[in-house]
């Protein structure tokens, strides 16, 4: 297997397409991702933070905090905005770094340490997880800058950090201004409404879809103005709009945005295969294709086979690893065509129960309700409903959800 070589700011589309393809049919997925990146590119989508003039002078002559990653970039050139601040005298005093740290480097899960940029020294800290120090570090500025790139479902951890600092700029009377970025998966709204708070964590923070169809501006003007910041208080909010942009458009990301996402086709099918994380079923964490391909330790789940080993950013929680697993393999599977399915899970549990060890399935329940956002699905699955009947039974909350979606709508609707 070739290895993917995370390089900080400058990874671009073309070499992570290539790292995640194999020889055989390569040429099929290269030929369908130029074509989908073409078609972006004379669009000429620009993100919140690509329109420099319309945020550079809110900053002028204030003291100025980011919440970034790798991101974070401005231009087709993809120029860290770090840099761009730094280059327009802004006076930057430091960056929050979201779970897999600034650089996008660090196992899901781990520990982000604070830390200074190596190449500005600009001092880093973690808000992936508790930060005592969070409070007086936002206090000591004026405005404070979100720019992360976004995936579109409730259990990918980069919103519950946009809320954190939206609280802390709440709490502080210090304005947020969010660079908005398209959603690659805005032209879905799918899955069970998290209602419970007994199941909210940092992967299923808000009372959303588990596919919320929003982009991250979006998604912080419902939060601001539906009161779900603690104690009803509201952030003096900003969101820097996207141009030629809307829910119907595919984006291909230009940078990945963590270690386990690395082309379209991963992105897309996580919105589908993230559940497995509560399972024993790997995803492909650990080779050169995560959320592309299925697999488990018996040969009677597939033809297709590989291994899971040993990646960068994809080490420490490897399930399966160094053991042959027999599954799918997804990686041809068209983005724009990719949506939302219960399908896997529920193929996948079958075929467990088939093997006479369906009670293997659910390794780590507790982390499965908070996935889903409730204990219902758990048990609709253990039950052998379809995905028919499933997606049935979450429709009336998934119709609410779908109406309160719309007023906070910045961008032309898919429906």
């Amino acid at each position: 297997m070739k290895r993917i070589q995370l390089l900080p700011f400058i990874f671009s589309f073309l070499a992570l397409l290539h790292a995640s393809c194999t020889q055989g049919s390569q040429g099929k997925r290269d030929t369908r991702q130029k074509e989908s990146r073409q078609a972006i590119t004379k669009d000429e989508i620009l993100t919140g933070a690509d329109q420099l003039g319309a945020y550079l002078p809110l900053l002028k002559g204030k003291k100025v905090g980011l919440m970034g990653n790798q991101t974070s970039v401005v231009g087709p050139d993809k120029k860290h905005l770090v840099d761009v601040l730094l280059e327009n005298k802004i006076d930057l005093r430091f960056a929050f770094a979201p779970e897999h740290g600034f650089r996008g480097s660090i196992e899901r899960g781990e520990k982000v340490s604070n830390e200074v940029d190596e190449k500005t020294g600009l001092p880093l800290y973690s808000l992936y997880g508790k930060n005592k120090k969070a409070d007086s570090i936002v206090n000591s500025i004026d405005i404070m800058l979100f720019d992360l790139q976004d995936v579109g479902a409730r259990f990918y951890t980069y919103i519950a950090s946009m809320h954190q600092v939206m609280q802390l700029c709440a709490n502080h009377g210090k304005k947020i201004i969010i660079l908005d970025r398209p959603n690659p998966n805005g032209d879905q709204v799918d899955g069970p409404v998290r209602k419970d708070d007994k199941f909210k964590s940092n992967i299923s923070f808000h009372k959303i879809a588990m596919i919320h169809g929003l982009t991250i501006g979006e998604l912080a003007q419902m939060i601001n103005d539906e009161g779900w910041l603690d104690k009803g208080k509201k952030c003096d909010l900003t969101v820097i709009s996207l141009k030629n942009w809307d829910h119907k458009t595919p984006y291909s990301l230009p940078i990945i945005p963590s270690p386990s996402l690395p082309n379209d086709v991963s992105v897309r099918l996580y919105m589908s295969l993230c559940l497995f994380e509560a399972t024993d079923v790997s995803v492909g964490r650990g080779t050169d294709w995560p959320f592309q391909v299925l697999g488990y330790p018996n040969p009677s789940f597939g033809k297709f086979t590989f291994t899971p080993g040993s990646k960068p950013g994809m080490s420490a929680h490897v399930e399966q690893q160094d053991k042959t697993c027999y599954g799918l393999d997804l990686r041809d599977t068209d983005p724009k065509s990719s949506t939302f399915t219960l399908k896997y899970v529920l193929d996948f549990y079958k075929l467990f129960k088939k093997a006479g060890i369906a009670d293997q399935f659910f390794a780590r329940p507790e982390f499965f309700n908070k996935l889903a956002g409730n204990d219902k699905l758990i048990q609709q699955i253990k039950a052998g409903m379809t995905e028919d009947e499933i997606k049935e039974s979450w429709k009336p909350e998934l119709e609410i959800y779908k109406k309160m979606r719309k007023k906070y709508l910045l961008y032309p609707d898919f429906e």
